[in-house]
């Protein structure tokens, strides 16, 4: 049964996509950064996808915030979720992609357009507001994804492999604005990541994915303890 220390439960979640099976069975602590970390193709993006409600799982039963979500459309979910690709929208200046988060017909009232402008500001794109994604840098549109993610206030944030697309410079910023953000707003964070240095910067806890399954959920420490996992000690470098 979950408890209140649990952000997301997903109980017995089973998922055949073509010839490839996924069984989730696992726990996400509340308001800890949680690393999702496994060789490519073993599942990680697809268990961000069930947790977001864009792919719908065939057995089980997902909860978020101790609520049964399974049958709910992403929308109505408490979900953030950025990309690698940030997935801003090209024709629309900076402002409009932020206002987005907090209404999709961009009805925003004087409080609402307030927040768009202090999430700009709070990662660093204050007088930004009326670029394209074309003209920024691809650190500038990650964080205008964050800022959008920021103004949604939803309890859980899913990143699926936010830094991917950056030089190590960058990725070293927006991990620091990330770990910032969290220590501000608390909420529950899930990260894809193939870094194991990522990992330990990061992460209070882990899940790691392999072959569609979680072979491994806990503590950081004890993650990095556990080499004779195969896929573990392969994603170690060992």
């Amino acid at each position: 049964m979950p408890d209140e220390s649990d952000a997301v439960v997903l109980e017995d979640v089973r998922l055949q996509l073509g010839a490839q099976n996924f069984w989730f069975d696992c726990r996400i602590p509340k308001g800890a950064i949680t690393a999702v970390a496994g060789p490519s193709g073993s599942g990680k993006s697809t268990l961000l996808n069930l947790i977001a409600g864009f792919e719908t799982l065939d057995q089980g039963r997902l909860l978020i915030e101790g609520r049964d979500v399974s049958g709910l459309p992403p929308a109505d979910r408490p979900v953030s979720l950025v990309f690698q690709d940030n997935n801003l929208f090209a024709h629309l200046d900076l402002f409009t992609n932020v206002g987005l988060g907090i209404n999709p017909g961009l009805h925003l009232g004087a409080d609402e357009r307030a927040m768009v402008s202090t999430a700009l500001k709070r990662v660093g794109l204050a007088g930004f507001e009326c670029r394209l994604p074309s003209t920024l840098s691809g650190g500038e549109r990650q964080r205008a994804a964050f800022a959008r993610a920021l103004v949604r206030r939803k309890p859980l944030l899913l990143l699926d492999e936010p830094f991917a697309a950056l030089d190590p410079g960058l990725r070293s910023a927006m991990a620091d604005l990330l770990e910032e953000l969290h220590r501000e707003t608390r909420n529950t964070v899930m990260v894809i990541t193939h870094d194991a240095d990522e990992v330990a910067r990061l992460a209070e806890h882990v899940l790691f994915v392999d072959q569609g399954r979680i072979s491994f959920s806990g503590p950081v420490d004890v993650f990095f303890d556990r080499g004779d996992i195969e896929g573990i000690r392969t994603f170690l470098g060992g």
